[in-house]
Parts: structure tokens; C-alpha cells; sequence
């Protein structure tokens, strides 16, 4: 059976609690991240390729902010032994959201949501787990799955989570693309966040994707 990592988003909704019960900020070990290679770097954009890995994802309707919670909690139930094995998986950085649902036009906000569009939120399984060595999850609602190699384009950020944040960011980041001349395959942006909700506003890792072609 797996050991469980007390890692820092892993225990985001612990950390949480004990300062809500005045036990002040728990310690966290680093977690591990998805590898990458940087193919351009100017400051705070990046172009980055990933290779092909599995995550565990789950789709939520609503409000950003409530979807971030509800998947969240989905998939942290998942890693803390809510499945077929009752194992516990190690945590990894970033959790990623992105919104699935009607088309948004390119130049409006990224927190200009229709009504009815839902948010995919997921987690990188650690390195070397597979869909054969992973357990299954007792949720139905959690999806195991093996997402391809990418390639995107990253504004790197600090600051609060607030859509006028990511909005900020990911103008930004398309203002960029286009002085570099590059596209991305589509106008879906995946936020992901590195740091537990404790941890100082300006001091998060934040960042913002756009799949490239």
C-alpha cells in the first residue's frame, strides 16, 4: 500500500482547518511536478512541451470558485483512499482547472462564463503510475485517464485566485502570442495553482495555459 505524502496541496483542506482551530500554518513537504522542457523563455511567458502523463480529473457545473472546491475535494478523496484498494496516493502540483462547455469569443474575459458550462479539474498522477497500476476510484464521478503530449504557452504569476487575476494574465499571455507569432489551437485556458490557500497572496504560484499548435 502506498505511504501518503503529506504534500502541500494534498493537505490544503487540513491546513485550512487547523488555522481555523488557531494551530497556526502546518509544515508541508515539496511536491513533485510534471517535467517539461522550456522551448522559449521571455520573463514571466514561457513556451513549454510536456510529455504524455495520467491525471485523475473530474468535471463540476457551476461557478469557478465552486467547482475549484467541489473538484477538488472529489479528487483529494480519491488520492486519501477512496478507492477500489483503499491506497494512498502521493499529491502533485499544480491542480489544474479549465472550462469545458460553449465557446467563449477570443476577446472576452476568461470569468465570462455561459450559463450551464462546466469546469474540468484534475490532478497529475505521480511519475511512473499508469492506468493498470492505479487504483480505481470508488467515484464515479473521478476519471482516470492518459493525457497526450502537449506543448503551451505559461504566463507565470503570483496574487490572489480572483478571475480578475487569471483574466489579467491570460490577456497578457495572448498579447505575447502574438508578438512571438505563435497560435494557440484554441481559446480553452487551463489555470493552475502550486501552493496551498495559506500560503501568502504574493507568494503563490500561479500560472495560465494556452495549448499552442
Amino acid at each position: 500500500m502506498r505511504s501518503i505524502k503529506f504534500m502541500a496541496l494534498g493537505v490544503a483542506m487540513l491546513g485550512t482547518l487547523a488555522c481555523g482551530a488557531g494551530l497556526g500554518r502546518v509544515a508541508v513537504a515539496k511536491v513533485e511536478e510534471p517535467k517539461f522542457t522550456v522551448e522559449l523563455s521571455d520573463g514571466r511567458h514561457q513556451v513549454r512541451r510536456y510529455d504524455e502523463r495520467v491525471v485523475a480529473e473530474t468535471i463540476v457545473a457551476g461557478a469557478r470558485k465552486q467547482a475549484e472546491t467541489e473538484g477538488f475535494q472529489r479528487l483529494a478523496g480519491y488520492i486519501f483512499g477512496g478507492n477500489r484498494q483503499s491506497s494512498k496516493i502521493a499529491m502533485t502540483a499544480p491542480v489544474g482547472q479549465r472550462a469545458i462547455g460553449r465557446t467563449i469569443a477570443m476577446t472576452a474575459p476568461v470569468s465570462q462564463k455561459a450559463e450551464g458550462d462546466s469546469w474540468v479539474v484534475a490532478f497529475t498522477m505521480p511519475e511512473g503510475e499508469t492506468l493498470t497500476t492505479l487504483p480505481e476510484p470508488n467515484d464515479s464521478r473521478v476519471t482516470l485517464r492518459t493525457r497526450p503530449a502537449l506543448r503551451v504557452a505559461v504566463a507565470k504569476f503570483s496574487g490572489r485566485w480572483t478571475d480578475e487575476s487569471f483574466t489579467e494574465h491570460t490577456g497578457e499571455l495572448r498579447s505575447w502570442l502574438l508578438k512571438r507569432g505563435l497560435s494557440a489551437v484554441d481559446e480553452v485556458v487551463e489555470v493552475n495553482r502550486y501552493d496551498p490557500p495559506w500560503t501568502p497572496w504574493f507568494l503563490r504560484r500561479n500560472e495560465v495555459w494556452l495549448t499552442l499548435m
